[in-house]
């Protein structure tokens, strides 16, 4: 028999599919839902977080919570490709400061060396979608900082001047909760996983030129990775 949160978020999550709740509607409040199911607020309270989870609720702190709209899909290309581009708006704040701690691994640069961060925050309507921190060596990154713009994607939208030749792009992806910071700035439950990925660009000298932190929370993204096989492969496996 299924528990009386489970019960609760069926009945809410049937109410929100079929139109009963509008997209973007705010839910009656918590003392409300409680009387209306005959629960104590504990129990509500991990009802609404299971919706909250699967990204169909969204609370917003002195509000209530609310039906979230039809969230856009991202997806991320990796393998050593271009990144999938998005219409998504971006917010970028630019901050200057010293490599401390895992950067200076990432980065292969000594501690306290000279790195500018770009934050950036996708945006679907007026709700944050997807966030960044790309990190590039100060001498490349460039003298002003960059207007809000389409998703900065590529190393090429962030260096001062031409793009270096890049020899190899490590990715490494993996699922995990977000941060405190990560969760305020998304709007996202605390228990909704993110699509967690650290990107490593290296041009031709061996030199780090990007390292990219991607967060995407996982009821709106998903990654793709395509092998590409040559004929004489082929033919080996065959």
């Amino acid at each position: 028999m299924a528990s009386r949160r489970h019960a609760i978020a069926d009945d809410l999550r049937s109410r929100i599919a079929d139109g009963r709740i509008k997209p973007g509607g705010r839910l009656p409040s918590e003392a409300q839902l409680a009387a209306h199911y005959a629960v104590s607020t504990p129990p509500l309270r991990n009802a609404l977080a299971l919706l909250q989870a699967e990204g169909l609720v969204e609370k917003i702190h002195g509000k209530g919570n609310f039906a979230r709209q039809p969230l856009r899909r991202t997806t991320y290309v990796g393998g050593g490709r271009t990144p999938a581009r998005t219409p998504l708006p971006v917010s970028i704040r630019t901050t200057w400061l010293r490599a401390r701690g895992h950067l200076n691994a990432l980065l292969g640069v000594p501690p306290g060396s000279p790195v500018t961060e770009f934050f950036c925050v996708s945006h679907d309507g007026k709700s944050p979608h997807s966030l960044a921190r790309i990190y590039v060596p100060r001498d490349l990154a460039p003298a002003a900082a960059p207007d809000a713009s389409p998703w900065p994607q590529e190393v090429a939208s962030l260096l001062a001047g031409p793009l270096p030749q890049l020899t190899k792009v490590q990715e490494n992806v993996h699922v995990r909760l977000p941060t405190p910071s990560e969760a305020a700035t998304l709007r996202i439950s605390s228990t909704l996983a993110v699509l967690a990925i650290t990107r490593v660009a290296t041009d031709i000298t061996g030199r780090v030129v990007e390292v990219a932190l991607l967060a995407l929370p996982g009821d709106r993204a998903e990654a793709v990775f395509t092998t590409e096989h040559t004929t004489t492969e082929r033919r080996q496996e065959g």
